[in-house]
């Protein structure tokens, strides 16, 4: 063989490796950002249903005071009807 070939075949096994291990490099990296995005998915999810459920409450505590107010003004009411007939 001559040594021009002997030297191709050589840079080409070589190539050959380094292409290979960045490759499985590549899909190992790939990997680890699939994981991390399922996490992050699994958190904004909790924070949306942490949030939904904040609203509902909000709203059921906007409801009770509505509710108490108009309570407040039954009885003001009734206190003025009661003192413009005494």
């Amino acid at each position: 063989m001559d040594t021009l070939q002997i030297l191709l075949l050589t840079v080409l096994i070589i190539s050959t490796i380094f292409i290979t291990i960045v490759g499985i490099q590549i899909i190992l990296v790939l990997h680890q950002i699939r994981k991390t995005m399922n996490v992050a998915h699994k958190a904004v999810q909790g924070l949306e249903s942490l949030g939904s459920g904040l609203k509902h409450g909000l709203g059921e505590a906007t409801g009770f005071i509505n509710g108490f107010k108009t309570i407040l003004r039954v009885i003001d009411v009734y206190k003025s009807t009661k003192n413009g007939k005494t």
